[in-house]
């Protein structure tokens, strides 16, 4: 069985699609988002092995939604689009796939046919956003969008991701691994990535140091990243 999540934010274009993948008894629909935070939560669950995402999505693009999923762990994406340059130009950046609104039956046919084939994973680096705008975050049942610019700092711990800017800590489905490669967020820290523009100083302690937050808050700075924390201000 193939699971697979629908993230779109027509709910008609939902739906459609749900009803035309009925007829494949080798998928198996596990869900439906209406944008790409539902989308990422969702996948973060439930991991599916498909995922058909609308690349014309408010706030978070399907382009931007999957730059943010961690390659390593990728579903095969479908982009669904009723743009025909998008959907182009994901096909010929070696998206998996593309289907264009409305879905043409035959069409999903051989899209489906080689879902059933290729168990490989797809390199999508080509067409996707080397750089986030935006991190999708939860607090509570509040779903919200934060731009990078706003984050201080990232860390993990038992219960999960969290970014803090100088308001509010909240919580991401993104790994630490996505957000320091697409981000300005730099490692000070096994657990910790922190903004440079957020920095207001460097505290020097015996076993490492701490940066301080314009906004007040402090950040552990390990032994390891001390060095290169110093050098991103011209301090050797």
């Amino acid at each position: 069985m193939i699971t697979c999540l629908i993230i779109d934010d027509e709910p008609f274009a939902r739906e459609a699609l749900n009803d035309q993948l009925k007829i494949y008894p080798e998928l198996e629909v596990i869900g439906q988002c209406s944008n790409a935070i539902e989308g990422m939560q969702a996948i973060g669950k439930l991991k599916p092995q498909l995922i058909f995402v609308d690349i014309q999505m408010p706030k978070i693009s399907g382009l931007e939604m999957v730059a943010m999923l961690d390659p390593d762990s990728m579903p095969r994406v479908v982009f669904v689009t009723a743009f025909d340059e998008y959907a182009i130009k994901a096909f010929d950046n070696h998206a998996f796939d593309y289907l264009l609104k409305p879905v043409d039956e035959a069409r999903l046919a051989t899209t489906i046919s080689r879902v059933r084939r290729d168990l490989r994973q797809v390199p999508l680096d080509a067409v996707l956003p080397t750089q986030l705008e935006h991190v999708p975050c939860y607090c509570g049942n509040r779903l919200k969008v934060i731009n990078v610019e706003e984050v201080e700092f990232a860390f993990s711990d038992l219960s999960g991701i969290h970014v803090t800017t100088a308001q509010e800590q909240v919580h991401t489905h993104l790994t630490l691994k996505v957000l320091e490669e697409k981000t300005d967020l730099v490692r000070c820290h096994k657990q910790y990535l922190v903004s440079p523009q957020a920095i207001s100083e460097i505290v020097i302690l015996e076993n490492g140091a701490e940066v301080l937050t314009h906004s007040g808050k402090t950040v552990p700075v390990s032994r390891r990243f001390l060095k290169p924390i110093k050098q991103l201000f011209g301090f050797h």
